[in-house]
């Protein structure tokens, strides 16, 4: 992975305790992506990851409730934002937008 793509999952990563803390569950998909690309003995800069990274997105969207995108270019967000946005999924910019859920009302 290059270094930009790093800083972008390490930005990423800045954001999960907030989102947990708020209730929810913070996936990134990288985090589910990469074992699967090093399963098939690849990595980031592998032209297998093309068909690994931005499927794995796509196919996690399909199960969240929302997208935080932060800012900073990049064509993989902007994919996913898109994406959510065509399942009328909410797109969050900031952290502090995304409803704190209570968590003890669940149980």
């Amino acid at each position: 992975m290059a270094r930009r793509g790093i800083d972008h999952v390490v930005a990423t990563e800045a954001a999960a305790w907030p989102v947990f803390a708020a209730g929810h569950l913070p996936v990134i998909g990288e985090w589910i992506a990469l074992p699967v690309l090093h399963s098939a003995g690849a990595g980031p800069t592998d032209p297998l990851a093309d068909q690994v990274l931005y499927p794995t997105a796509e196919r996690l969207l399909a199960r969240c409730d929302a997208v935080l995108r932060l800012p900073g270019d990049s064509t993989g967000a902007d994919r996913d934002v898109a994406h959510a946005r065509r399942r009328g999924l909410p797109v969050y910019h900031d952290v502090a937008q995304i409803p704190v859920l209570d968590r003890q009302a669940e149980r």
